[in-house]
C-alpha cells in the first residue's frame, strides 16, 4: 500500500491561485470575442442598412432623371417655374416606416468656376479673360473687398488652368509649393466649389459667402442663367453680368416683372435692363430661357438610418442623365 501524501496548505493555495487566474484569463478572452463579435455583428447590420438606403437613393434619382426628361419633353424651348416643380419635395414610401424625399432645382443659375478657363482643341485649359470681372463683380455685389476678389479670381483661374503663367494677382505652383503642407494647382476643371479653399486669398469666412452662388459644372463655359428660373433672391447672380450700371435691387425688380408664363427669349428681359441704362459686359450668351443642369438633393430615412445624398443631372441632351454624385453635408 502507497503510503499517503499530504499536501501542504501552501501548495493548495498556490493551485487554486493558479485555476482563478486561469478562469479570468478565459473570462477575459471570451469577454473580448463577445465584444468582437457583437461589434462585427453591429458592422454588417450598419452596412446593410447603408446598402439599402442608398438604393433607395438609387431609386430617388431614377425618378428625378424621369421627371426631368418629362418637363424638358413637352416643353423644350422653355423652363419655368409653372406647377411648383423647383425645390418642391416629393416623396418616396419605404417599407418599414421609412422615407425617401427628392428635391430638385436648376443647376445652372450659378457662376461656373470652370468657365474661368477654355478648352483648346489640344484638350489643354486656358485662361478666359472675359469671365474674370463677372466673377469679381459678383463677390463684390456680395461684399467682398475689390482687391480681395481679384486675388481670388485670378488666382481660381490660375488653379485650374493647364499653364504655369500666373496671372495679376493670381498664384500658381509657386505660391503654394512654399506652404506648409505645400501643394500645387490643380491643373483641371475643379470637382467641386470647396477646391476653392485652397486657393491664394481665401478665408473661411468668403468661403461661406460664395458657397450658394457658385458650382462646378463638368464644361470649360458660363453657365447660361434661366431668367425664367432665377428667383428674386439670386438678383446678384443676374447683376453680375452688368458692369455698376445695374443694381441688385434694380435686377430683383426686373425678375419680380416676369410675366407667369416666363421670357419667350432671354433678350426681353436684357432690354428692361438696356432700358434702365444698364450695360453688359458682352455676355448676352449667358443668359437663357431653358435649363440644361439639375441639381438633385436626396434625403433617405430607414430607421436610425439616415442618409444624404447631392446629385448633379445633365440634361444638355435628352435622356438626361445624372453625371455626379456625393454623399452626405455639402462642403
Amino acid at each position: 500500500m502507497r503510503p499517503v501524501r499530504r499536501v501542504d496548505p501552501a501548495e493548495r493555495g498556490a493551485a487554486l491561485l493558479t485555476v482563478l487566474m486561469l478562469v479570468a484569463i478565459i473570462a477575459v478572452l471570451a469577454g473580448a470575442a463577445l465584444e468582437k463579435l457583437r461589434l462585427s455583428t453591429r458592422l454588417a447590420g450598419n452596412a446593410a442598412a447603408q446598402e439599402q438606403v442608398r438604393a433607395y437613393a438609387y431609386a430617388a434619382e431614377t425618378m428625378a432623371v424621369t421627371r426631368i426628361g418629362s418637363m424638358l419633353g413637352t416643353n423644350p424651348k422653355r423652363v419655368t417655374l409653372a406647377g411648383g416643380w423647383s425645390d418642391k419635395p416629393f416623396g418616396l414610401p419605404l417599407p418599414g416606416g421609412g422615407f425617401a424625399t427628392a428635391r430638385v432645382r436648376d443647376g445652372g443659375n450659378c457662376f461656373n468656376l470652370n468657365g474661368l478657363v477654355t478648352r483648346t482643341p489640344a484638350g489643354a485649359y486656358v485662361t478666359q479673360g472675359e469671365q474674370r470681372p463677372v466673377f469679381v463683380r459678383l463677390m463684390r455685389l456680395l461684399n467682398v473687398p475689390v482687391q480681395v476678389a481679384e486675388q481670388i479670381a485670378s488666382g481660381t483661374a490660375d488653379w485650374i488652368d493647364t499653364d504655369q503663367d500666373q496671372q495679376a494677382m493670381g498664384a500658381e505652383d509657386g505660391a503654394y509649393l512654399g506652404r506648409d503642407p505645400s501643394y500645387r494647382t490643380a491643373g483641371t476643371l475643379m470637382n467641386d466649389p470647396s477646391e476653392m479653399r485652397a486657393i491664394a486669398g481665401m478665408t473661411p469666412a468668403i468661403y461661406t459667402t460664395l458657397r450658394p452662388w457658385i458650382c462646378t459644372l463638368p464644361i470649360a463655359q458660363p453657365a447660361a442663367i434661366n431668367v425664367n428660373t432665377l428667383l428674386p433672391e439670386q438678383a446678384p447672380l443676374f447683376a453680375m453680368l452688368f458692369p455698376d450700371t445695374l443694381t441688385v435691387e434694380a435686377a430683383r425688380a426686373l425678375l419680380l416683372k416676369r410675366p407667369p408664363q416666363g421670357y419667350a427669349n432671354a433678350d426681353d428681359i436684357l432690354k428692361g435692363a438696356a432700358l434702365q441704362g444698364a450695360t453688359n459686359f458682352g455676355t448676352s450668351g449667358q443668359t437663357a430661357v431653358v435649363s440644361k443642369w439639375f441639381a438633385l438633393d436626396v434625403d433617405v430615412t430607414l430607421g436610425t438610418t439616415q442618409l444624404q445624398e447631392r446629385a448633379l443631372i445633365d440634361a444638355t441632351r435628352l435622356p438626361a442623365r445624372l453625371v455626379s454624385r456625393q454623399w452626405g453635408e455639402p462642403s
